[in-house]
């Protein structure tokens, strides 16, 4: 249900969470989700459900609305009544995408993030007109500002350019912001170029005055170079292992710009999350839920057909000596040692 409490879409970390399975019934384990949840907030990272890291291809609408409803809760609950919820609603039709942008809206989401299906990847790749439209047409008929998800590795391999997603953003006022997890920081020093400029804002008013147009990278080891080109954070899976570090590096990476001084931490904490996610990244959400159930006790296997990570491969990134710098570093930040 809409909600009379602002929640802006702000700068910063946001995570792609999991979604947590009973491991006999593979039901939504919804307890596990939900402190999962808060434990983030408490790090100050923000949430994105059903992405490609909860698994959204594996959900029915109904897990979708659960999702939602029990992450709303679970943050107001806990005092957390500000942040935002950002939710998964990419579906195979332009249609269904819009509906399930209208049931996240209805269910307590504030913004929706919205990938292109591969499915028909040989007709659409190369059809600029049909990809611009497919977007256009969501945020036009969303009753919640949409965020633009350019993953080719889940998409059939079709990649927005610069070009493609700065018309959006100056032609769509519905339309709040881009996740890059094509990993180019070329497109996203172009786009940032543009949306980052003081004369955006009054030029391309957003619909909502509260979802400005974020840039935000989809992997950690670009979050200091991205700083100084005035983008926005970025959404990553590794902000679920480790979401003080993550914090971390992108408030000390912002400061840095004021005051040079900072540099150098924000280059050793860039140097430590950047090898940790190239490495752990290879182990796709399988590896992540491995390494939340090695630190903090839950995690379990993702939904079928999706594997669990074989034994050897479970072993060889926890003691990867990456992981190891990772988890060092979250312990001293998180005060937990």
């Amino acid at each position: 249900m809409a909600s009379s409490i602002v929640r802006p879409l702000q700068a910063g970390i946001y995570a792609p969470i999991p979604t947590f399975f009973a491991p006999e019934t593979e039901d939504l384990d919804l307890p596990t989700f939900a402190s999962h949840i808060v434990r983030l907030a408490k790090a100050g990272v923000r949430p994105l459900l059903s992405g490609s890291m909860g698994e959204a291809h594996h959900l029915s609408h109904a897990e979708r609305v659960t999702l939602i409803k029990t992450a709303r809760k679970a943050l107001d609950e806990a005092g957390f009544t500000t942040i935002p919820i950002i939710a998964g609603t990419g579906a195979g039709s332009t249609r269904e995408t819009v509906q399930l942008s209208i049931e996240a809206a209805e269910a307590g989401a504030d913004y929706a993030i919205v990938i292109i299906s591969g499915y028909f990847v040989g007709a659409l790749a190369g059809n600029r007109k049909a990809l611009k439209a497919f977007w256009a047409e969501v945020a036009e008929k969303s009753p919640i500002p949409i965020i633009i998800y350019n993953y080719p590795g889940a998409s059939g391999g079709i990649d927005l350019d610069s070009d493609l997603i700065t018309e959006l953003a100056t032609e769509s006022p519905n339309i709040a912001g881009v996740k890059l997890t094509c990993g180019n920081v070329g497109k996203l020093t172009r786009i940032t170029a543009t949306v980052s400029d003081p004369s955006f804002a009054s030029q391309h008013p957003r619909k909502n005055v509260n979802a400005p147009f974020l840039v935000l990278g989809g992997f950690t080891d670009f979050i200091l170079p991205s700083a100084f080109v005035d983008a926005h954070g970025a959404i990553t899976g590794l902000a679920n292992v480790a979401p003080h570090a993550v914090a971390t590096l992108f408030e000390v990476s912002e400061k840095s710009k004021k005051d040079l001084s900072l540099l150098s931490e924000a280059q050793r904490l860039q140097g430590i999350i950047a090898r940790a996610d190239f490495t752990i990244a290879k182990t796709s959400i399988a590896g992540t839920k491995l390494l939340l159930e090695k630190l903090y006790g839950y995690g379990g296997n993702p939904r079928k057909p999706l594997p669990p990570i074989e034994k050897d491969a479970a072993t060889a990134i926890w003691e990867h000596p990456h992981t190891v710098e990772l988890v060092r570093l979250e312990r001293e930040l998180s005060g937990k040692l």
